[in-house]
């Protein structure tokens, strides 16, 4: 047998049981990182999740107060309608509306796209009620006669858009509380 062949043979007998272990270990340290990649990863989002869960759960009870606002028969009933006429108290109860939507617009941050066009529906359902309610009213009426309508009219609705609203924000707490 030639030199060269008997020292290639010598060096093949070091280096596949020298590359096997490397290789066994390379694996085997990737597998380790991996996983602790894994658990440090689900750690932070532990983490996280128990800091924002507080605040999406407020976001969650701010929005059916909301909801509970804007709803056409507590609405009518907080609204002062002493010495308004139909068309002025029609306004007042869409300014209400629109102050009480923008004072919790920040809450948008906190819940899903879907959720808050579904609330984003709800005001503009209450809005477009009151108007289509209005036009049934004389405008120089009193505003107790709107008032009045507009309670006759909302107890006839079998659902309203704030009932959707609610029972959406009741879904979604729900997942994040499963």
């Amino acid at each position: 047998m030639p030199v060269w062949l008997s020292t290639l043979l010598e060096i093949i007998k070091v280096t596949v049981p020298a590359l096997i272990v490397f290789l066994t270990v390379y694996y085997l340290l990737k597998q380790y990182t991996e996983t602790q990649l894994r658990l440090k990863n689900a750690e932070v989002a532990e983490s996280r999740q128990g800091k924002t869960l507080p605040l999406r759960l407020q976001a969650y009870e701010r929005l059916s107060l909301l909801c509970e606002r804007i709803s056409i028969p507590n609405l009518v009933l907080r609204t002062p309608k002493d010495g308004l006429t139909a068309s002025e108290f029609k306004v007042a109860l869409m300014i209400a509306i629109q102050q009480e939507f923008e004072h919790n617009i920040t809450q948008q941050v906190y819940v899903s796209e879907q959720l808050w066009e579904i609330l984003k529906i709800s005001r503009d359902d209450a809005v477009n009620f009151i108007g289509l309610v209005a036009e049934k009213v004389p405008a120089k009426s009193p505003a107790r006669e709107l008032a009045e309508a507009l309670l006759q009219y909302h107890s006839s609705r079998e659902t309203s858009g704030i009932d959707k609203a609610l029972l959406a924000i009741k879904k979604e707490a729900g997942v994040l509380l499963s």
